[in-house]
């Protein structure tokens, strides 16, 4: 294993040019995740066709440091404007933006960016070294387990809607209900459609998300009702990389979790960063001693989220290389990188292209470090954005969610899907309903729909059929005990 990775990385430094090419996917992957309404996939999609003139192992090189940079750079907008870059960094908001407005941006960045770096690590360390027994593990996951999963990263929506558990619920259940709307994702039947040709598609997550959390705050700000004095966030001083030692220390643990989340999230395909940073935050808040601090500025939630969302990556790289199955939408794009050279991924890949697979896992390695320098040299420069005045600012916002809401699907119906969710956003936040789980609850409607319905199909409609499935009954059996270990924390707190 040695011998290939220092194969692998002798090829990408046998020329500068290879070198730059994946420093040039990085920066790309930190600029379109940092920008509202631009996605790691879009950058993706743009770069896919510009590698189909190169070798099969520096264009997937530059691939995956497009998909490194891209799921880092949300963090950035998440922080100091409160808006998710990407999916992937919604749970980034709870306590980044908190912390910034403390006067602690360089804190918040800071801790962003370094974990970033450690959840990419972990989770090519686990892609190298386990990745034949966990790709073992998933093939195994059928409609009922795949259910299992999405009732466990549901039921963990409780400790993400504040003080009210049941605007929280209701929260969640209306995310469930707007997935509906089109296609039935197993007969095609229509629904709430009233006969729109638009709605037949249904809403995609890039509008509801940016609608709900971009869209509204800029309403929000352009009503100068938001209460919030950037100065603050722009005269930050940084020390080191923004964190003490004994601050770092403090978070292993959580480190550890977080990373382990992001990468069993990260295994199962369909799912993601955009559900593995809000399962890692809610996961950290339970199990935390002071969970009612959580939202108002601490380092934890930070951690908590870049760590998952990083940890997702190699994790979904997994399923990709050993059984050409794509984990998300990055990686779905990675498997026609693939397909353009005439190289099919899974169980043979490592035989048959084996100094290509290394180049990969050494090319990842690679754009982490690139990645965590690119963001601190570039730290001061994004906090320079809050300077530009809010008639400037504001508008060209707007215009990137547009943008990047319309290349999505090519519709200008998600343009106005963003306005309809920027006015639901700001009426949730006036009356106290959470996002989260409406955010959280939108995504996971459809697999949880779908593979009840698979599970019913292939029961011939005997729900009790789950009992027969082991690993289903498992993530039952960690719900259950995640509930329980819960009642006791708040029975404790009480006496």
């Amino acid at each position: 294993m040695l011998e290939l990775f220092g194969a692998g990385f002798a090829a990408i430094f046998a020329s500068p040019a290879n070198v730059f090419l994946i420093f040039l996917g990085v920066a790309a992957g930190i600029v379109f995740g940092a920008l509202p309404g631009l996605t790691t996939v879009a950058a993706l999609s743009m770069f896919l066709p510009i590698t189909y003139g190169m070798d099969l192992g520096i264009s997937l090189a530059m691939l995956t440091g497009i998909y490194i940079g891209g799921t880092s750079g949300g963090l950035v907008s998440a922080i100091l404007l409160n808006i998710p870059g990407t999916p992937s960094s919604i749970a980034t908001c709870f306590d980044g933006r908190p912390l910034a407005l403390k006067g602690q941006a360089g804190k918040a960045l800071g801790v962003g960016i370094f974990c970033s770096f450690i959840g990419t690590l972990l989770s090519i360390a686990a892609m190298v070294f386990v990745s034949p027994a966990l790709a073992a593990l998933t093939i195994k996951f059928g409609p009922w387990e795949n259910f299992a999963v999405t009732v466990f990263a549901l039921a963990l929506i409780s400790s993400l809607v504040g003080k009210s558990l049941t605007k929280g619920l209701i929260s969640a259940l209306l995310g469930m209900m707007i997935a509906t709307i089109g296609l039935a994702p197993i007969d095609a039947a229509k629904r709430y459609t009233f006969g729109s040709i638009e709605l037949t598609s249904g809403f995609t997550l890039l509008p509801v998300l940016v609608g709900l959390y971009a869209i509204s705050e800029v309403i929000a700000s352009s009503a100068g009702n938001d209460g919030k004095d950037t100065s603050i966030i722009t005269d930050f001083k940084i020390h080191g990389l923004g964190f003490s030692l004994e601050e770092i220390k403090g978070q292993i643990g959580n480190i550890i979790r977080c990373a382990s989340v992001g990468l069993g999230i990260g295994v199962l395909p369909g799912i993601g960063g955009s559900t593995a940073n809000l399962v890692a935050y809610s996961v950290t808040k339970n199990a935390s001693k002071y969970p009612e601090k959580f939202g108002t500025g601490i380092i934890d939630g930070v951690v908590a989220s870049e760590t998952a969302n990083n940890a997702t990556i190699g994790g979904a790289m997994i399923p990709l290389l050993t059984l050409g199955i794509p984990g998300d939408g990055a990686t779905a794009l990675l498997l026609g990188g693939f397909m353009l050279h005439g190289v099919t991924p899974g169980p043979l890949l490592f035989e048959t292209n084996g100094l290509a697979v290394y180049m990969i896992f050494s090319a990842m390695i690679l754009s982490s470090f690139l990645m965590m320098l690119a963001m601190y040299a570039g730290m001061k420069g994004f906090v320079q954005i809050l300077k530009i005045p809010s008639y400037i600012l504001l508008p060209v916002i707007v215009v990137l969610c547009i943008i990047g809401a319309y290349a999505t699907n090519f519709r200008t119906f998600d343009a106005w899907g963003l306005v309809f969710f920027g006015v639901v956003g700001l009426l949730m936040q006036r009356y106290g309903m959470p996002i989260p789980p409406l955010i959280l609850g939108f995504i996971l409607g459809e697999p949880f729909e779908t593979n009840l319905r698979r599970g019913l199909q292939y029961s011939n409609g005997d729900f009790l059929d789950i009992l027969n499935h082991p690993l289903a009954l498992m993530f039952f059996v960690l719900l259950a005990a995640f509930f329980g270990f819960t009642a006791w924390q708040k029975r404790e707190k009480n006496t």
